[in-house]
């Protein structure tokens, strides 16, 4: 009985397992827009697009804080060839060549050209 309550047990824990790193998160804030909506709203407007670049910082932030050990651990999120202006300047250009897709699409493409190594 306790080899059958075992299996029972090994594979409850397994489908609460696979169930678990199924999940998506929900992305939440000023970032979770559409990038129509920050073409729109960021028009004319650097204030508005400064707090935009914030929740970017922010996002990128908190990906590299739950990267595995070992990976993104020495990833610079503001290296001199990248300063803030160019990064806006990237996040803007995304915006614009897609703008059905999420403001949030454009962070991740962000992080991932940071992430490449120099050209």
């Amino acid at each position: 009985m306790s080899t059958l309550w075992s299996l029972w047990a090994v594979s409850a824990a397994a489908l609460f397992l696979g169930q678990a790193e199924a999940q998506t998160v929900k992305i939440v804030g000023i970032g979770a827009s559409s990038c129509q909506y920050f073409l729109r709203e960021t028009s004319g407007r650097p204030e508005v697009e400064k707090n935009f670049l914030a929740w970017a910082q922010g996002y990128m932030s908190g990906l590299l804080w739950r990267a595995p050990p070992g990976k993104d651990e020495d990833l610079d999120l503001m290296p001199e060839a990248y300063p803030l202006l160019k990064q806006a300047e990237f996040l803007r250009n995304f915006c614009e060549r897609n703008p059905g897709a999420d403001y949030s699409d454009g962070v991740t493409e962000l992080y991932l050209t940071l992430r490449a190594p120099p050209s």
